[in-house]
């Protein structure tokens, strides 16, 4: 389970240096390897290997003669990278993928359970103003009744 948000820098070659208290998890799971891709946010979702198969294997078993589905494939599939995390615990990220995330020095990698998003950190900062000013006319429906 991965939870917390990580402030980063990447370094000149485009490498990130996984949070320590990642690591260790991320050795056991995956023997460190794992898929970088696109999200339609504009970050980037980084997955444990074994996490990210069965995704894989469900977005391509979707009928490509629908437009959104095929343009999801594309997005999703087609951009995913291998990556596997050195021995100092950095992974190397795409350059068209910093690109797409409009990734430069200093990033965010927060936990979503399962995954990670990684984030330009200016970007983030700037959602997270949004979260918390309930932009567009205040809380969802679904979170009717829900507490913290």
């Amino acid at each position: 389970m991965f939870r917390g948000v990580a402030q980063l820098s990447l370094d000149t070659k485009g490498r990130l240096a996984m949070p320590a208290r990642y690591r260790e998890s991320l050795l056991a799971q995956c023997a460190g390897k794992l898929v970088i891709t696109a999200d339609p946010s504009r970050c980037l979702l980084v997955y444990p290997l074994p996490e990210w198969e069965p995704i894989e294997r469900k977005l391509n078993g979707l009928s490509s003669f629908n437009p959104k589905i095929r343009a999801l494939q594309r997005l999703l599939v087609g951009n995913a990278n291998d990556a596997e995390l050195d021995s100092a615990g950095r992974f190397l990220v795409p350059p068209p993928l910093r690109q797409f995330a409009g990734l430069d020095k200093n990033v965010v990698l927060v936990g979503q359970g399962n995954k990670f998003e990684l984030w330009d950190a200016q970007q983030w900062e700037r959602l997270m103003e949004e979260a918390l000013a309930f932009k567009d006319g205040g809380i969802p429906p679904e979170l009717d009744g829900f507490s913290l």
